[in-house]
């Protein structure tokens, strides 16, 4: 074992002093930045208070919404006559069609009608003088024959009373307003209603194998037209998914985020060269230009989009120049910062033959900077095509205005659901290519 003298530990102190007398921020810097951080956790939480932000959030939303993504729901009115006679009468754009007949509805010997609202023990059974709702495992009558309804006995937690109706929530399966001269049911059922044909089809409410059979060999519906054609054009314009404007919509939106991108890369190009300070060795022109890009960018592109749709009104062609100065401005400065970080070697070699400039960009820069320009040019791309959605709700067309529209009505959630998952699964296959061209391309450097 050594044994180290006081002499010899002074000369190893005085040798390594980063060691031994370590500064205050060498020795607490790590502690100051978590208590910083937490401080700043704290101040935030202040700031926003979210304690009362999530007290008063209605929760409740979330799952009516996330509902409504999923299913639809039909409406049926039972009005009560003055005859003591039920009339049943549903909304004039319902799913079940102009002359709906559901199984789901019963009429009863003695004139009363029976509802199922689920297959879970859930029921309304309406008559002239009271209405029973069967929920939760009671059954909870509420009488209908005076001035107000008013529930017969003990009123449930799922029950509210006002002043000229009760209503009874029956949680995801639906509904039920009861007032003294009708009853409004909403049921619910999982999926999307209508979704291939429409009321208005002559394939609609018919199985599916029976919709093949009219396809492939059955006698034509309308004599001018093939049964092909024709179940394309329901499909195509059905009245209530819009499958056609939905996916030209769709189109428009990716010719936006293509255009867009191509055309701020083409502007970008030429001046990133002229903006790198070891190309083009002109202090002022390059802090012009360095000071355009950054403006171009710092200009978010809802701005430019706003800017554009007042100056030629709303469409793809305002969406595209927001992509368009938008990358100019960014694809300029990324190419830019890449030209000045190669390395001038190969660049001084090629000089050193007497070639031109152009010779001398083609050989000596653009093997350096080609990898950057295709990575970056292919993300921004990739990028854009989720940035043209936004910039479609404030009118520069494309699906994005189509999403912006079905939301304002919070009625069409299904709808919403539907170019959602459309938006996302371009956004997967564009990330998927984007993804397999730039190993591709720069693989292809490498080797």
């Amino acid at each position: 074992m050594t044994v180290i003298d006081a002499n010899r530990m002074h000369e190893i102190e005085a040798r390594y002093p980063e060691y031994f007398h370590r500064s205050f921020r060498q020795r607490f810097g790590g502690l100051m930045i978590v208590i910083a951080t937490l401080l700043y956790g704290l101040y935030a939480v202040w700031f926003f208070d979210l304690p009362k932000l999530f007290a008063e959030a209605h929760w409740e939303r979330v799952g009516i919404y996330l509902s409504q993504w999923v299913s639809y729901d039909v409406q049926p009115e039972f009005r009560i006559q003055d005859d003591g006679s039920i009339a049943v009468r549903y909304p004039r754009f319902s799913p079940l069609g102009d002359n709906p007949h559901p199984d789901w509805v019963v009429d009863n010997p003695d004139g009363s009608i029976t509802v199922a609202v689920s297959g879970a023990g859930l029921a309304v059974t309406v008559s002239k003088s009271e209405t029973i709702v069967t929920a939760h495992g009671v059954s909870v009558p509420v009488d209908v024959s005076s001035g107000a309804p008013k529930v017969v006995g003990p009123v449930p937690a799922w029950m509210t009373v006002y002043d000229d109706n009760v209503l009874a929530d029956l949680g995801f399966a639906g509904d039920v307003s009861i007032s003294v001269d009708r009853v409004k049911i909403r049921k619910r059922f999982l999926g999307w209603a209508n979704f291939v044909f429409d009321t208005q089809s002559s394939f609609f409410d018919k199985p599916v194998g029976e919709v093949i059979s009219l396809i492939v060999s059955g006698p034509r519906i309308k004599p001018d037209q093939s049964n092909l054609s024709l179940a394309f054009d329901d499909i195509w314009n059905n009245s209530e998914w819009q499958h056609g404007d939905v996916w030209t919509k769709l189109f428009q939106t990716i010719v936006m985020a293509f255009l867009g991108t191509l055309l701020g890369a083409l502007a970008a190009f030429p001046l990133a060269f002229m903006a790198a300070r070891n190309i083009t060795p002109n202090r002022l022109l390059n802090q012009i230009l360095e000071r355009f890009f950054d403006f171009l960018r710092s200009v978010d592109m809802l701005i430019w989009a706003l800017f554009l749709t007042r100056a030629f009104g709303p469409g793809p062609l305002a969406g595209s120049g927001a992509i368009f100065l938008t990358e100019t401005g960014t694809l300029g400065k990324l190419y830019s910062e890449g030209l000045e970080n190669i390395d001038n070697k190969p660049r001084e070699g090629i000089q050193s033959t007497g070639a031109q400039t152009v010779l001398v960009h083609r050989y000596g820069i653009m093997p350096q900077i080609v990898p950057v320009i295709v990575s970056q040019t292919l993300y921004q791309w990739e990028s854009n095509v989720r940035g043209a959605t936004i910039i479609g709700a404030v009118g520069a067309g494309g699906i994005g205005l189509k999403l912006w529209e079905a939301m304002r009505t919070n009625a069409n959630w299904e709808n919403v659901a539907y170019m959602v998952i459309l938006i996302l699964i371009v956004v997967f296959l564009f990330d998927a290519a984007s993804n397999a061209l730039r190993h591709r391309l720069m693989g292809s450097r490498t080797h």
